[in-house]
């Protein structure tokens, strides 16, 4: 449970765009609002039923995504290839490589420069 304004201020856009968004959420059943017993000005939005499941949605298609994507693999297996392969992600995501200048060659002897 929270208001509005601390919504807006955790996920970073202004109040009347959360509220457009939340009048469309509420409209399927997803959220309830109700002023705050102490502050009538104040807007509390919670969750409904429906709306934890929709929530909770994706991470449950990621937990499966990942059952697929390990299957096959022992834990030490998967222990052994997080440190390359997290190096790898960190050498793709960097900024600046500067493809035209590197020394990379392809394991097939081509350096990819022409």
């Amino acid at each position: 449970m929270a208001n509005q304004r601390e919504l807006a201020a955790a996920i970073g856009v202004q109040v009347a765009t959360l509220t457009h968004h939340l009048n469309a959420t509420e409209s399927v059943g997803s959220i309830t609002r109700r002023r705050a017993p102490d502050n009538p000005r104040v807007q509390v939005v919670e969750l409904t039923g429906e709306g934890e499941t929709v929530f909770h949605r994706p991470a449950k298609a990621a937990i499966a995504q990942d059952k697929r994507i390990r299957a096959g693999f022992s834990d030490e297996e998967i222990t052994t290839l997080a440190a390359p392969l997290s190096r790898l992600a960190a050498n793709v995501t960097a900024v600046g490589i500067d493809q035209e200048n590197s020394d990379w060659t392809h394991p097939n002897g081509d350096s990819g420069q022409d």
